[in-house]
């Protein structure tokens, strides 16, 4: 066997697994973005974005982590219950920096009762659905992988919003 054949295979495998430990931590920053939006853990937002992120919404605007999670906080009322649905998540990497697509399903309802077994009083028809394009700036940070910035297209929506 030819030793640089096997430096050159062993260093080849830990880029990949480097590559695809990079990916599912990016991955999974998605999917707790989704679950602490549902639920109404806005703080957990802390461990999901850096200091100085960007989000563009149509809830508008926000500059910096404390203004993205309070937006986050004006835009997902605790008075309704919500289900974001992320899949098709997409990673471009470059390095220590990468760009994420992911699509969105967002349903929300009113609150109905925390009762999963009684069918009956669960959330009546949820009374609005939309579909959304995610794209994300992650980059990797002495803490690991964290989303720098976050932008929303809304590309159809069902139903009314709050204010209708």
């Amino acid at each position: 066997m030819n030793p640089t054949h096997v430096t050159d295979d062993l260093q080849w495998l830990r880029r990949r697994v480097r590559e695809l430990t990079d990916r599912e931590e990016i991955t999974d920053l998605v999917y707790r973005l989704s679950v602490a939006l549902d639920e109404g853990r806005f703080e957990e937002l802390k461990s999901i974005f850096t200091d100085d992120a960007v989000a563009q919404t149509p809830g508008g605007l926000a500059q910096g982590r404390d203004a993205l999670i309070a937006q986050a906080a004006r835009n997902h009322s605790s008075e309704e219950r919500i289900q974001h649905l992320i899949g098709n998540v997409l990673i471009d990497m470059d390095g220590d920096r990468a760009d994420v697509r992911a699509n969105l399903l967002a349903t929300f309802a009113s609150p109905g009762t925390a009762d999963a077994q009684d069918t009956a009083r669960l959330a009546p028809e949820p009374r609005l659905t939309l579909g959304e394009v995610y794209r994300f700036q992650a980059v990797r940070t002495p803490h690991g992988w964290r989303l720098s910035r976050v932008e929303t297209t809304p590309l159809w929506t069902t139903g009314r919003s709050r204010s209708a």
